[in-house]
């Protein structure tokens, strides 16, 4: 039902239709076999031709609305996957970054990846499981026709049969749903692998701790969970089939001594009862592939649940500003949650005002403070309490996208695209070109249609390539994290006592979070965290 709900919000009046031709081609499918068990029993004197006409017409039907229902349902699930895929994709990129941050990414990254896909395999059978209940439910209308008798016996062996499998659906469902929390833990651990490579190859008691009690405990209880579930489900299958196969006796041996059968109406049992296995089987089938569809679909909508409540505005913004006078954080405050609940780390209150034409060095020791601070000055993140204001212009939530626009920034995790998105113009190419030669990359990177050759270079090389791509946004306020960090001496010399100083005439305000002490005499300002808080605010020495 939750599945079947999924497709109706995305077009009911699509399903309506998909639905009554689903029903349509099942219950012409069910009239052959009514047709094919009265032409068995006719009288052999009889004319065929009406038998033959029927048998046609209802082949035509079944086949016509068979591939409208399957099409139409088809169409409509892809389409609702897309819908579903677009949607919780925007609904991470407009919430909270903070928030993003606690959810963690082998979290998202399971939704995008395995639970969509699970609810795109779901909806894929939708269109089979309407067009085999509508036989089943046409089969079932036939035998009543026949017997109201037999209708009822087949109604009590149901009853029972669903009353006895409801037990073992059940379980199987809260065993692939704790299957599927394990999936979030085993998405932790192999981004242990990918990101953690070196460090692991490098230490041999990490390594095999990770992989003997962490990665093989987890994946052990994933399969563990599974592999109940999954036997269950196919205990159910087995169970239905059973009961199945006892209606079918009974009909054939124990019918005819309770009531007066004659052998015309006990083929058409025989001949209906045969021709249900196949939907029968079929629908059975595919409750676990519905189940896990099911499940997945409820992690999606948790999470988008989730993401809206911490949801940010989303406008488009208006022209930044290419000349302004003050940015001012008052008492701005903000929380940073770790798993230990008693130790988060407090930033603030911090009170700053910046300048255009200004060149800032933000010091201080590791976990002091710098990156919580220039998230929030960038506007990533929220402050909890205090205010942000540019040119007096208090930043909220209806102007904090405008707000954004006024930064370029490279962070020390920063992500590095291939194409310059949001950058095309007719002279983009030979732009990239000349700040190739700037950052010495010529020789190893070519751009094309706004397209760069290769990324695929040392952690150096890659941070001037995020740095082009800053240059190109041509924004008012620069903001660069630990960027010399990864750089040789002569580009760290480089980078501080040209690139900076040059962005800097150009206008722009230029906030560099570093640990080069040796340079720090090229500031205008230096900021000094300290536990989060600022222990001085002094001009450049």
């Amino acid at each position: 039902m939750h599945l079947i709900y999924f497709l109706l919000r995305s077009n009911w009046g699509m399903v309506a239709i998909a639905i009554v031709t689903g029903f349509l081609s099942g219950g012409s499918s069910a009239g052959l076999i009514a047709l094919i068990s009265n032409a068995a029993g006719r009288d052999p004197g009889s004319s065929l031709a009406t038998i033959v006409w029927g048998f046609a017409g209802l082949a035509l039907v079944a086949l016509v609305t068979s591939i409208i229902s399957q099409v139409m349902l088809i169409r409509l699930s892809q389409n609702a996957v897309l819908q579903l895929r677009m949607r919780l994709s925007r609904q991470i990129l407009s919430s909270e970054l903070s928030h993003l941050e606690q959810l963690g990414n082998p979290r998202l990254l399971a939704t995008l990846t395995e639970d969509v896909q699970a609810v795109a395999d779901g909806v894929f059978q939708m269109p089979f499981l309407f067009i085999n209940l509508a036989i089943v439910l046409g089969c079932v209308v036939y035998i009543t026709w026949l017997s109201w008798l037999v209708l009822l016996m087949i109604v009590g062996l149901s009853v029972v049969a669903i009353a006895s499998c409801q037990w073992l659906l059940n379980r199987g469902k809260k065993l692939l749903a704790l299957a599927r929390e394990d999936q979030d833990i085993l998405f932790n651990h192999f981004r242990t692998i990918t990101e953690g490579i070196k460090e692991l190859k490098l230490h041999y008691e990490r390594r095999q701790v990770f992989l003997d009690k962490k990665l093989q405990s987890t994946a052990t209880a994933f399969r563990r969970h599974n592999v109940d579930g999954f036997t269950l489900f196919a205990t159910t299958t087995s169970w239905g089939q059973l009961v199945f196969f006892f209606a079918m006796g009974f009909v054939i041996f124990a019918l005819p001594n309770i009531l007066a059968v004659n052998p015309q109406t006990l083929s058409g049992y025989i001949l209906t009862f045969t021709y249900l296995m196949m939907p029968m089987n079929n629908i059975i089938s595919k409750l676990p592939v519905l189940s896990k569809a099911s499940i997945a679909l409820q992690k999606i909508e948790s999470l988008g649940l989730s993401l809206a409540s911490r949801a940010e505005l989303s406008t488009v913004p208006p022209a930044v500003k290419t000349s302004w006078h003050s940015l001012q954080l008052n008492d701005v405050t903000h929380t940073y949650h770790t798993a230990e609940t008693d130790n988060n780390f407090i930033l603030g209150p911090i009170n700053l005002t910046l300048h255009p034409q200004e060149l800032v060095f933000i010091v201080g020791g590791n976990g002091s403070g710098k990156s919580t601070l220039a998230k929030l000055i960038t506007g990533l993140y929220i402050p909890e309490a205090g205010e942000i204001r540019l040119d007096e212009e208090l930043i909220t939530e209806q102007n904090r996208e405008w707000y954004r626009q006024h930064f370029s920034v490279v962070f020390s995790d920063f992500y590095l695209f291939d194409e310059l998105w949001g950058l095309e113009n007719s002279g983009l190419d030979s732009k990239v070109q000349e700040y190739l030669k700037v950052l010495q990359l010529d020789h190893k990177v070519k751009v094309k249609n706004g397209k760069l050759s290769t990324t695929a270079l040392s952690q150096g090389q890659r941070k001037r390539l995020a740095l082009l791509t800053a240059y190109l946004e041509n924004r008012p306020i620069y903001l660069f994290d630990e960027w010399a960090a990864d750089q040789d001496p002569a580009f760290k010399k480089i980078f501080y006592t040209e690139l900076l100083t040059k962005l800097r005439d150009q206008g722009k305000t230029v906030l560099v979070i570093s640990h080069d002490d040796r340079y720090f005499h090229l500031a205008d300002r230096i900021i000094k965290l300290e536990y989060g808080k600022v222990e001085f605010d002094i001009k450049g020495v």
